[in-house]
């Protein structure tokens, strides 16, 4: 599947509309008050200019409407929902370890235990070699729906103890924002829970593959016995 561009919607109607010829707005460009057209005068607007037109160009030939600009900031992350100083991933690893945890002093970090990595199936015993893994990516998850949500939505949806796992970092790195059509754990004998906790958070949060995706997906599910 092609890669589906975010688009900047504040270029299609920029804040400052001034005459041509004349000053430029903060993209780099304005519109002629005559004909209606905007006009780029930077190459940071053309390139922007050019994203648009691609994506409009890869969704008109999807059937699918292109998203918002991501922003990670956007899906606040490794919150303390709970107040008691112990944050999001700090509270993944404690509640995963199956070892003797070392927590700090002050009960905020979880600095050793011992972990099972589903993704690799090595076991790991330092809190900083691991990551927590939204199951489903942040990115992935805007690009399919979540753009529209609230913010609270996003915050709750980003701290999901459905949607997080601890994982070897170095893993987490290499699936990025990828579906599990484009990504799947090495450790061949996750693969299968990995697709149900895919199964269970998209239905969770109501979110959507494309078509494309989906044909691959449920192959994927059939081969595992699993319904979507």
């Amino acid at each position: 599947m092609k890669r589906e561009y975010a688009v900047l919607a504040v270029l299609l109607i920029p804040i400052l509309v001034v005459a041509h010829p004349g000053g430029v707005d903060s993209f780099g460009g304005h519109k002629n008050k005559s004909t209606g057209e905007y006009h780029c005068h930077r190459d940071t607007c053309r390139a922007a200019q050019n994203q648009v037109q691609s994506a409009t160009q890869d969704a008109e030939k999807e059937g699918r409407s292109f998203s918002q600009l991501y922003d990670r900031k956007d899906y606040p992350h490794w919150s303390d929902l709970d107040g008691d100083c112990m944050n999001t991933r700090h509270e993944i690893l404690a509640a995963s370890s199956v070892g003797n945890t070392r927590i700090s002093p002050n009960g905020c970090y979880v600095s050793s235990g011992q972990w099972n990595d589903p993704f690799s199936g090595k076991v790991y015993t330092r809190a900083s070699d691991l990551d927590v893994d939204h199951i489903v990516p942040l990115k992935w998850a805007h690009t399919h729906g979540a753009a529209e949500w609230p913010r609270n939505l996003k915050e709750k949806f980003a701290n999901d103890p459905e949607n997080l796992i601890a994982v070897d970092d170095a893993l987490n790195q290499a699936k990025g924002a990828r579906g599990p059509t484009e990504w799947m754990p090495p450790n061949h004998s996750y693969r299968c829970e990995y697709l149900s906790r895919w199964v269970l958070v998209l239905k969770k949060y109501s979110l959507a593959m494309q078509p494309s995706e989906n044909r691959v997906f449920q192959k994927q599910l059939s081969a595992c016995s699993l319904s979507s």
